[in-house]
């Protein structure tokens, strides 16, 4: 990846959290932690990996993302707002009466959303069948699936990977957003996790842990990824619940909290510097 790209995709993933922290601050709640976590993965995917046709939501040739942690869906939702899925006004709509941009991603009722997740652990089986269904297709359609850790704790999880490590799902990449902490609190206390990269070797994937925040690391994984044909790939991303949102980084329950308007205006000044910033190298590059 040259400069030139890299500074796009940061670019992308400033946007999208300060689209995220927006969104949420007007309502002046949700599910903020585990949306920031997973921004730079999203940069990425839809920045450079996944082929889609905003205009055609629909479009059958397109890549596929579950959020199976699909509280994330303020993340998801302003990076489609971003590409060009539907208006950026519909942002301020966020998990408000008759608004299609609920609290858990949905299929039917938001452009771009490729499986309605919530109840976790279900997206996890979605993905693999997706993954199965394109191959007998013949199709070369890539699946991307993205859980939580503390998402793992369900059985399901586990029996979905041993069908893709049985079905040599290569055309599966299934992001692991590794950010230490659960609903209840940090996931090493709630259940440990282990080694999560040895175990999906185990269940016959290709895994590799990276840093999550890193644009370039992200997308080397996932040309590794794709350079891969005979195994589904695994990577557990290391990231911070929060990121970009200095009042809430270091705090431990911070599933689903309050949000300030002060401490939405701060994170969002950040993310603007950070733009800036970017803009500049980029006029040098």
């Amino acid at each position: 990846m040259n400069k030139k790209e890299r500074l796009e995709l940061e670019r992308l993933a400033a946007q999208i959290r300060k689209e995220t922290i927006r969104e949420v601050a007007i309502r002046g709640f949700g599910h903020i932690g585990g949306s920031l976590s997973v921004v730079d993965m999203l940069a990425v995917l839809y920045g450079k990996e996944m082929n889609f046709r905003p205009e055609e939501p629909d479009w059958e040739g397109r890549d596929l993302l579950v959020m199976s942690k699909g509280h994330a869906g303020p993340a998801v939702y302003a990076t489609l707002a971003l590409q060009g899925f539907f208006p950026m006004e519909w942002l301020e709509t966020l998990n408000q009466h008759e608004t299609r941009l609920p609290s858990h991603v949905d299929r039917k009722l938001t452009p771009g959303i490729d499986m309605t997740c919530g109840s976790l652990g279900q997206g996890t089986s979605a993905a693999c069948g997706m993954a199965l269904g394109t191959k007998l297709d013949g199709s070369d359609r890539r699946v991307y699936l993205c859980t939580g850790d503390g998402e793992l704790d369900e059985g399901q999880c586990w029996e979905a990977a041993l069908f893709a490590g049985h079905y040599k799902l290569n055309n599966l990449v299934w992001f692991v957003d590794y950010n230490g902490k659960q609903l209840d609190g940090f996931t090493e206390k709630v259940l440990d996790l282990g080694d999560l990269t040895a175990k999906f070797k185990a269940f016959g994937f290709h895994a590799l842990e990276i840093d999550g925040h890193d644009v370039e690391a992200i997308s080397a994984a996932l040309d590794l990824a794709r350079a891969n044909k005979d195994k589904p790939t695994c990577i557990v991303m290391n990231t911070v619940k929060g990121k970009g949102l200095p009042a809430i980084e270091d705090v431990e329950l911070n599933h689903h909290i309050n949000l300030s308007q002060a401490d939405a205006d701060e994170a969002i000044a950040l993310q603007q510097e950070k733009l800036a910033c970017i803009e500049k190298e980029l006029q040098n590059v």
